[in-house]
């Protein structure tokens, strides 16, 4: 569903990434770690269109979308959630639900919203509510809620368990994985509890100064003791 090919970006003349790829597929949960600067926010952003590409290739669905401007790759089917300001806090949840569906024709919205609603039904007794006033949990699920409403084929999370409690940041992450196994979508995670990200995930890879470190299953990369120890801060257990 999702293939980077030996991309370099960066900002201006800021290069960050060095000829990273990737692939992600549809009902996966796809884990990009690595320590702090390492390039994670910016991939995803790169897949967005909101990076300086200097060479390699995007691909959704098959189709090209390297150098496409943000607003049509999100018509393509690709939601992106950044870590701060993935909603408008000056508004009520129901105006942000209405900002996420304005290209949504009328006749589709109800049903829409509805589906939402099932998967986060918490939201719905605040919809009347500032989201300035909401939880960072609830803040969460209200983003969550805007990028489902529009049916992606690609989700994309960055830290989405960043300032939360260790029971909230659990739920965020359960209901992350409900995305990619009962919606089928495909999702990519940058998470910085790498151990549970991984935990929940199904490829992984690794990201070391802009360029990949590592590409395997998550499993492959929770069991390395070394890369585990040496980037992603991860004890070791003796044999």
């Amino acid at each position: 569903m999702l293939q980077v090919d030996s991309v370099s970006s960066g900002y201006g003349n800021l290069h960050i990434l060095h000829e990273v790829s990737l692939q992600a597929v549809d009902k996966e949960v796809t884990v990009i770690v690595g320590p702090n600067g390492s390039g994670k926010s910016t991939l995803l952003k790169t897949i967005a269109g909101l990076t300086s590409v200097y060479q390699g290739n995007v691909s959704l669905g098959g189709q090209k979308i390297t150098k496409l401007p943000p607003h049509e790759i999100a018509k393509m089917g690709l939601a992106y959630l950044p870590q701060t300001e993935s909603v408008f806090v000056q508004l009520t949840v129901a105006e942000n639900i209405r900002m996420a569906g304005y290209t949504i024709p009328q006749e589709e919205m109800s049903s829409r919203l509805s589906g939402v609603l099932n998967m986060f039904p918490q939201i719905e007794r605040y919809m009347k509510t500032r989201v300035q006033n909401l939880s960072g949990g609830e803040r969460q699920m209200v983003a969550m809620s805007m990028a489902l409403l529009r049916k992606p084929s690609v989700i994309m999370f960055d830290e989405p368990t960043a300032n939360l409690s260790p029971k909230l940041a659990t739920q965020v992450l359960n209901t992350v994985e409900t995305v990619a196994k009962e919606l089928g979508l495909t999702v990519l995670l940058v998470e910085q509890n790498a151990k549970r990200a991984l935990e929940i995930g199904d490829k992984a890879y690794l990201l070391v100064g802009g360029r990949n470190a590592f590409n395997g299953t998550a499993k492959e990369l929770l069991n390395h003791q070394e890369l585990g120890k040496l980037y992603l801060g991860m004890k070791t257990t003796e044999a």
